[in-house]
């Protein structure tokens, strides 16, 4: 399947589901990336790319969140964290976990309609979510390099 057929058959559910348009799905979720897809159920296979997302995103903030089995380059970002970052994850956290039980739902049994409905959904959250970890992210880089104290005890094996 090319852009262009990807596209006009995305134009037919969008009107059908009123979906928001190709072009901010594919700039937040590279949907594009479908055109080399088959399917006969496209409105499913752009809610698994949505998920895709939610899910890079959920793996990240686990890490962050449940650092007991967390790579050691992990630690140094973990404590550039404030308390409000760490709050604002959780949150985060919470709602990605919902989002994973959800699509578990739709991937147990298609329902075009449902479908449709986390599409909405989850685009319209994605903006306040992307915002929310955009600060964090930034705020971790910011925090990277600084230098911070330790205790020169350090186990290395």
């Amino acid at each position: 399947m090319c852009l262009d057929f990807l596209k006009e058959k995305y134009s037919f559910i969008q009107k059908k589901h009123n979906l928001p348009s190709f072009d901010v799905l594919n700039e937040d979720f590279q949907v594009e990336a479908l055109a080399d897809h088959e399917s006969d159920f496209l409105i499913r296979e752009i809610r698994k790319t949505i998920a895709e997302k939610f899910s890079a995103l959920l793996r990240f903030i686990d890490v962050l969140v449940n650092p007991s089995n967390a790579p050691m380059f992990v630690f140094p970002l973990i404590k550039s964290i404030n308390n409000g970052e760490r709050k604002k994850l959780e949150e985060i956290y919470k709602f990605l976990i919902r989002e994973e039980v959800n699509t578990l739902e739709l991937d147990l049994k298609f329902d075009e309609k449902k479908e449709a409905e986390y599409i909405n959904e989850s685009y319209k959250n994605w903006q306040t979510i992307r915002e929310d970890a955009v600060k964090i992210v930034q705020s971790i880089k910011n925090n990277l390099d600084k230098k911070t104290e330790t205790n020169n005890k350090n186990y290395f094996g």
